[in-house]
C-alpha cells in the first residue's frame, strides 16, 4: 500500500485511541487493561510503518513487504479492539446491559481470526496449504493441552449461562465457602471467609454441586443461619421459645432479616436418652453473608440476654458435681450481688423512704436483667407492673409523637432509674428506651413492692409526694411555672397518684 495512505490511517487511528482514552478517562470502571492493549498495538503499528520505511529506504524490498503485511494485520488487530472498546465498554454500558469478561473476549478473538484469514488472502497467502497445516497442528495441540481446553470450555459455560456470577457467595462439595471473585478463562478465583483465595480450574468447578449461598428466585439475598442453644428440662419449651422470640423481634439485630423475621424451634427434647436438657436453635436470614460469624455472635447475646432476664439458666452436664468450697463460692458471690442491688436501690429517690429492712428484702426480690446493645427495654404503650433500675450502661429515652414517629428526649446513664410510673400505679409505659450500650438493670416487680406497702401503707403517702414532685418539676421546666403554680400542680398531683397507688395496690 501506498506509504502515504498508512500515514493517514497512523493518524487517523491514533485520534480514536486518544478520544476513547479521553473518554474513559476518570471513570472508575474504565477498561484499563483493554485501553492499554489498543495502545501498545497501536505503538507496534507505528514501529513496523517505520522499519517497513528503513527497510524500501535501503532497498529490501522483500522485507519491506513482510513489514507491512505484519502492520496491516495489526492495524485490522487494533481496528477490532477499538470497535470491541466502543460497543462493549461505551454502548452495552451505557445502556446497563451486563456481559460477561468472556463474550469480550470470543468475540475479539474470533475477529481476530477473520482478520488474519481476510489479510493472508488479501496479500495473496496459499490458504490451502496453510488450513490443512493449521489442522494437524490443531489435533496435536488438542490432544497435548485437554485439560486445559476442558477448563477453558467449563469456563466459557460458567460465564455464558450464568449459573455462577461474580459476586456469589458458594460452598463447594467439601463445605469450603467463599466468594466468586473471578470467572476467568482457565480458572474461578474464589476468596475464602478465611482471607485465603482458592484457584478452582473449572472444569472440576462444572465436575462437582456447587451450593451459591442465599440466591432463591424472586428473593433478595440473604442466607438461613443456625444458632443452637440447650435449657434444661425445669423449664418449658413453651416458656423458653416465648422468652427468645420476643427479645429476637422487639428490636432489629443488625445484619438480621425482618422479612422473614428470626424464630426458635425445639429440635430434641433429649438425645440417647442421657441428657437432661432440651435442644433449641434460631434460625435467622443473614442480609450480609460475609458477617456471618459476627452476626451469629449478636444473636447470641440477644438470647443470652433475655435468658437471664427471664431467670432461665443454659443447661450444665447431667454429670456436673458442686462440692461445697463451690457452694460457699457461689454463696459469697450472692451477697455480693445483693449488697450491690441493695446499694443501687439507695440511689432511687423513690425508695428514700424505706428503712433498711425494707430495702434488703426489696433488693433480695429485685431480678437482675441484662440488656444488649439495640435491644428495647420497654416500649411505648405497653403495660409492664415494674421498674427498672439502670445499675450499667446507658439507654436512651424515645417518645412517639403523634405521626408515631420516635422522637429523642433524654439519655440515661448508671446510676438511674426509669418505670416508677407503672409499678406504683400500673400506667401504661410513657416512653419507649433502649439500650446504647449493653447495659445492666435491676427490676422491681409490682408483687415485690406489694410486700413492702403491706408492712407500712402510710408509705403511698410519701411515695406520692416523691413522684408529684418529680413530674412537676419536668412540667415545670417545659411551661415556666411560678412558685404558686408549681405549689398548686404539686398537690393535685400528689393526690392523683396516691388515689392511683391505692387503687393499683387494692389498699383501703
Amino acid at each position: 500500500m501506498p506509504v502515504p495512505e498508512n500515514l493517514l490511517r497512523l493518524a487517523l487511528l491514533g485520534a480514536v485511541v486518544v478520544g476513547l482514552a479521553a473518554i474513559f478517562r476518570g471513570v472508575a470502571s474504565a477498561p484499563r487493561r483493554r485501553l492499554s492493549r489498543s495502545v501498545a498495538l497501536y505503538c507496534l503499528y507505528a514501529l513496523l510503518l517505520a522499519l517497513a520505511g528503513v527497510g524500501r529506504r535501503f532497498g529490501q524490498e522483500s522485507l519491506a513487504q513482510y513489514l507491512l503485511f505484519a502492520a496491516d494485520l495489526v492495524a485490522l488487530f487494533l481496528v477490532i479492539n477499538l470497535a470491541a472498546l466502543t460497543i462493549f465498554d461505551l454502548v452495552l454500558r451505557k445502556l446497563r446491559l451486563g456481559f460477561p469478561d468472556i463474550l469480550h473476549d470470543l468475540t475479539v478473538g474470533a475477529a481476530y481470526a477473520v482478520a488474519l484469514f481476510w489479510s493472508m488472502h488479501r496479500w495473496g497467502f496459499d490458504l490451502t496449504s496453510i488450513v490443512a497445516t493449521s489442522a494437524v497442528v490443531t489435533a496435536v495441540i488438542g490432544l497435548s493441552l485437554q485439560s486445559t481446553l476442558g477448563n477453558v470450555i467449563g469456563g466459557l459455560a460458567l460465564q455464558v449461562d450464568d449459573s455462577i456470577r461474580e459476586g456469589d457467595w458458594v460452598e463447594l462439595e467439601n463445605k469450603q465457602q467463599g466468594q466468586v471473585k473471578k470467572v476467568r478463562w482457565r480458572h474461578t478465583v474464589i476468596e475464602t471467609r478465611d482471607s485465603d483465595t482458592l484457584v478452582v480450574p473449572n472444569g472440576q468447578l462444572l465436575g462437582q454441586t456447587i451450593k451459591v449461598l442465599g440466591r432463591r428466585e424472586g428473593r433478595p439475598t440473604q442466607h438461613r443461619m443456625w444458632v443452637h442453644f440447650n435449657v434444661d428440662h425445669r423449664f418449658t419449651p413453651g416458656e423458653v421459645m416465648r422468652t427468645v422470640q420476643e427479645a429476637l423481634t422487639a428490636a432489629p439485630i443488625p445484619g438480621v432479616s425482618t422479612n422473614p423475621p428470626p424464630d426458635i424451634v425445639c429440635l430434641d427434647l433429649a438425645r440417647e436418652h442421657r441428657d437432661s436438657f432440651c435442644y433449641y436453635a434460631v434460625r435467622y436470614h443473614l442480609l450480609d453473608l460475609a458477617r456471618d460469624d459476627p452476626t451469629s455472635s449478636l444473636v447470641r447475646e440477644r438470647i443470652y440476654a433475655a435468658l437471664q432476664r427471664a431467670q432461665i439458666p443454659l443447661a450444665l452436664p447431667a454429670q456436673t458435681v458442686f462440692v461445697n468450697h463451690e457452694d460457699e463460692k457461689a454463696s459469697r458471690k450472692r451477697e455480693k450481688l445483693v449488697e450491690a442491688m441493695r446499694s443501687a436501690l439507695r440511689g432511687v429517690d423513690l425508695f428514700a423512704q424505706l428503712s433498711a429492712e425494707e430495702l434488703d428484702r426489696l433488693a433480695d426480690s429485685a431480678k437482675p436483667a441484662p440488656f444488649v446493645r439495640g435491644e428495647v427495654v420497654t416500649r411505648q404503650g405497653a403495660k409492664a407492673n415494674w421498674l427498672y433500675v439502670l445499675t450499667r450502661g446507658e439507654v436512651e429515652v424515645m417518645v412517639a409523637n403523634s405521626d408515631g414517629i420516635d422522637r429523642h428526649v433524654a439519655v440515661l446513664t448508671a446510676p438511674s432509674f426509669f418505670g416508677e410510673m407503672a409499678l406504683v400505679t400500673g400506667a401504661p409505659r410513657e416512653a419507649t428506651v433502649i439500650a446504647r450500650v449493653d447495659s445492666e438493670c435491676l427490676r422491681v416487680d409490682k408483687d415485690d413492692f406489694r410486700e413492702v406497702l403491706a408492712r407500712r401503707p402510710e408509705l403511698a403517702q410519701e411515695i406520692s409526694e416523691t413522684l408529684a414532685q418529680r413530674r412537676v418539676e419536668l412540667t415545670s421546666a417545659r411551661e415556666n411555672l411560678d412558685a404558686d403554680s408549681r405549689s398548686r400542680r404539686v398537690q393535685s398531683e400528689r393526690k392523683r397518684i396516691l388515689e392511683a397507688i391505692r387503687d393499683f395496690f387494692g389498699m383501703d
